[in-house]
């Protein structure tokens, strides 16, 4: 999908957005100095807070100003005019502990969001000089004000077509030794794994075994845990509350998308991308089934499932929405935020967002693990293209795709910008069989948006499996007990994700 502009929701005397923003900014600070960031933005740029949510989930309006813009407007790439006729109320399953809520974005891209305890500001309706103004303040030592980004749009990662030691010191916050090491060929032979004369790790053909590849070259086939107790997040298009593999499950659903008339869209997946990503990281993993049915295709069979829909039907969505998502989970105690979305780098974009690197740490602290594609922007061998964004934040686990052949996909980014924008982990992302929508059920898909989800429900598998296993111990785990691949730390990272 390509990136547009949202002309329609622009006054003429307003200068043209940059290719794949919205408008609005990011203005990221200490969260220790919130108040004196908040007073300095209102007394120096005249920025009016319209809206603040809260880690304890908590949503305070303050006037909602439109300040003269259109209503509505969600992200480029959704319809305007008409709503989806097929999507359905958002449902909560049984058995779920009541979420903690935090409210989605503001449907009017001149909103500014306050969102206190993260240190983040989104403001709208700025003008090019309180632009450069709020740039030339960041720069000075005795502000507050640490950096101003323009918020942009992402979009589902998902592929179309069918010599140095890794990191090392480099790689912050997961570069420490883990706690534990990972599974041995002596427990699979245990467990009912079959060990070929290739070594650990490469699997039967799934109709022998009725699992997937992709949960078969990871060990996830052979695991006897399930996340059981763990709550995993995957922020993305929403999931088809009415899929019948996932009937009886605790689901959790909170929508950050809104339509044309500013109402929060369903959490009912009418694109397809979030339902297959939560199969893999959530969907049923019987080790048996009947003939003629599908594989089992899921990793963390048992954990409470929190959808957060962050991108629209069309499979677009903002840093807005998408902040918002990883609020909610780190709010509601998600152990694990899978997210299969991103924007194109640059070559010469180098940088990362701070406003992701700030969530992500705080994230960190409170025992949370956010997990992001690689992206899908790679021909190779010919071209490589760097990390996409959220992903290529420091403390964000990167998350590239392998082939059936243990290759890195040939869309799959590669790692650069040390020590930020590298390939942590690599997953299956080739021909992965998961959900879909009703009536289809059923589906494979090829990208980094199908690898991410391998590694974040294996990730559910350590959490259960050792309560040690949080935030960044959680992540050093996950790459201490990867298998090595012997190929380029910048293709592959620390190697191919395991379960326990």
């Amino acid at each position: 999908m390509t990136e547009r502009n949202q002309g329609a929701d622009r006054t003429p005397e307003e200068p043209p957005l940059e290719p794949g923003t919205t408008g609005r900014y990011i203005i990221t600070f200490d969260p220790e100095v919130t108040d004196e960031a908040l007073g300095v933005l209102r007394a120096r740029f005249r920025v009016v807070i319209d809206e603040e949510t809260d880690l304890g989930g908590r949503a305070r309006p303050r006037g909602r100003a439109d300040h003269g813009r259109p209503r509505g407007g969600g992200p480029p790439g959704h319809p305007r005019g008409k709503p989806d006729r097929r999507e359905r109320p958002d449902q909560t399953f049984r058995g779920a502990e009541r979420e903690v809520g935090a409210a989605p974005p503001l449907a009017s891209q001149r909103a500014t969001i306050h969102h206190r305890g993260l240190g983040i500001v989104i403001a709208g309706g700025l003008s090019p000089e309180n632009v450069e103004q709020l740039r030339a303040a960041t720069a000075t030592v005795d502000n507050p004000l640490q950096a101003i980004v323009p918020e942009r749009i992402y979009y589902a990662l998902q592929e179309g077509s069918t010599g140095e030691e890794w990191g090392g010191a480099q790689q912050r916050p997961f570069e420490a030794e883990p706690l534990a090491e990972g599974p041995t060929a002596e427990h699979l032979v245990a467990s009912g794994a079959r060990i070929s004369p290739g070594g650990v790790g490469v699997f039967a053909p799934f109709e022998v075994y009725m699992f997937t590849w992709g949960l078969g070259v990871t060990k996830a086939a052979a695991s006897r845990l399930s996340g059981r107790g763990m709550k995993v997040a995957v922020l993305d298009t929403g999931l088809d509350l009415g899929h019948p593999d996932f009937a009886g499950r605790n689901i959790v659903s909170r929508s950050f998308v809104t339509n044309e008339r500013g109402e929060e869209l369903p959490v009912q997946d009418s694109h397809g991308h979030g339902t297959h990503c939560i199969g893999t990281a959530c969907g049923p993993r019987a080790p048996f089934r009947a003939p003629g049915r599908s594989p089992s295709y899921g990793c963390a069979s048992n954990c409470d499932i929190f959808v957060g829909k962050v991108l629209s039907n069309q499979g677009a969505g903002t840093t807005a929405g998408v902040i918002a998502g990883i609020q909610w989970a780190i709010a509601n105690g998600c152990q694990v935020v899978s997210m299969s979305l991103g924007r194109k780098i640059q070559p010469d974009e180098s940088g990362f967002n701070p406003a992701y690197e700030q969530v992500a740490r705080l994230a960190l602290q409170r025992g949370t693990l956010i997990i992001a594609g690689a992206g899908n922007e790679s021909v190779r061998p010919g071209v490589i293209h760097p990390v996409s964004e959220p992903a290529n934040s420091p403390s964000i686990l990167a998350v590239g795709a392998l082939d059936e052949a243990l290759l890195p996909a040939p869309f799959s980014n590669g790692g650069f910008f040390l020590p930020h924008g590298a390939v942590n982990i690599m997953g299956p992302g080739v021909k992965v069989h998961s959900s879909v929508p009703l009536p289809q059920l059923y589906g494979e898909k090829h990208g980094t948006s199908m690898a991410t989800p391998h590694v974040a429900g294996i990730a559910a598998l350590w959490a259960e499996a050792n309560r040690m296993f949080r935030g960044v111990a959680l992540g050093r785990q996950l790459l201490y007990s990867s298998r090595r691949l012997p190929l380029h730390p910048r293709d592959v990272g620390a190697g191919l994700v395991q379960a326990p």
